[in-house]
């Protein structure tokens, strides 16, 4: 072992006690926290991906509501699934967790096993997530990295490496192997994401005046917190622009499935065209479906990012008269409350939902 590698195992072996002590005294009341429920971490886990704590709350809540176990998960129907998950987004999450759930009925009767190799390889379960719910639920000692934890680890060590890369990982990773407590392993790493969440933080100067471990940390002791984690700058985004029709005739508004794969899939959308369209382009466009506009009136612009595209959108309102017979193009009416019990809208469009309140 290099002089470089034994002397971070000894500093990180001596944040171990104080830094959980600090947990257990500072620790926020979360409602999957200190359940000892594999199916809760699990749950949770999956929801705090890309998603802030105090936004899960009353997600996980109501989820949990329908949802208590892994049977009713496994057999929840699509609709109503990606209807508890609306506005969380990434909604890949939660199909993956739905097959994960049918996995672990048929191959674990219904319990999420203890193993982490076994936890790995169920659908969408990585090595963070299979780390989370084997050490916080099963008490086994591996480690669960994420992005707090590797902001802690990094300016603790003042490791210059890019943390985007896999090989970074797995290095942090094994630190923490060596070092996790085999008696407290959940609160530990609970430990290290509470401190990277709530006082080591990304944004602005981190807290260090109440942090339990500064005097281990070498970027407090240079003064260059700031300068880690060292991350490679992501491609930037291509920018799309798009048009948004919010057509109504007086008591429903015209929505469409969308594909069941790709972006977005299987989800409800408004009228939707690529491009900035005119108020003549428009109105053509909704008489193509078969509809009589009466009403135009232009609505805010909005902008939606995802991961790897920006939604850049103006939209409009439209009234039209009653329809007689069929829309064209798969677009059907739906009532306001028929859409708030069972369509889920991604919060791609969120700046418009608003409006089916005046449907």
């Amino acid at each position: 072992m290099k002089n470089d590698q034994i002397k971070d195992r000894s500093m990180l072996n001596e944040i171990v006690q104080p830094l959980t002590d600090w947990y257990r005294q500072n620790k926020r009341i979360l409602p999957w926290r200190d359940q000892n429920n594999a199916y809760y971490t699990w749950v949770s886990e999956i929801m705090l991906q890309q998603t802030r704590v105090e936004a899960v709350k009353p997600y996980f809540n109501r989820f949990i509501s329908r949802l208590p176990d892994i049977q009713s998960l496994a057999i929840c129907p699509e609709e109503e699934l990606m209807k508890l998950w609306e506005g969380l987004g990434y909604y890949s999450r939660v199909r993956n967790m739905q097959k994960a759930a049918i996995q672990i009925v048929e191959q674990y009767d219904g319990h999420l096993p203890k193993d982490f190799e076994k936890l790995l390889s169920l659908k969408g379960i990585g090595r963070y997530t299979a780390g989370a719910i084997a050490s916080i639920a099963y008490r086994i000692p591996v480690p669960a990295v994420d992005g707090n934890v590797l902001r802690v680890v990094t300016r603790l060590t003042e490791n210059s490496q890019d943390i985007m890369k896999t090989a970074v990982r797995t290095e942090i990773e094994k630190q923490l192997s060596d070092i996790i407590p085999v008696l407290a392993p959940g609160d530990f790493n609970q430990a290290l994401m509470e401190l990277g969440a709530m006082v080591c933080v990304p944004s602005g100067s981190p807290k260090c005046n109440i942090c339990p471990v500064k005097e281990f940390c070498r970027a407090y002791i240079s003064g260059h917190q700031e300068a880690y984690p060292v991350k490679a700058k992501k491609k930037s985004r291509s920018i799309e622009e798009r048009t948004v029709l919010v057509i109504q005739d007086g008591c429903c508004t015209v929505l469409r499935k969308r594909p069941g794969k790709g972006l977005l899939a299987g989800l409800y959308e408004f009228p939707n065209r690529l491009g900035y369209y005119s108020r003549t382009q428009v109105l053509s466009y909704v008489r193509d479906l078969g509809l009589d506009p009466l009403y135009i009136r232009e609505l805010p612009d909005s902008k939606h990012i995802f991961s790897h595209i920006e939604w850049r959108m103006k939209a409009y309102q439209i009234k039209v008269a009653s329809l007689d017979g069929e829309l064209t193009q798969d677009f059907f009416f739906a009532g306001r409350e028929e859409t708030q019990q069972h369509y889920a809208i991604p919060s791609a469009f969120g700046a418009y939902l608003k409006y089916l309140r005046e449907a």
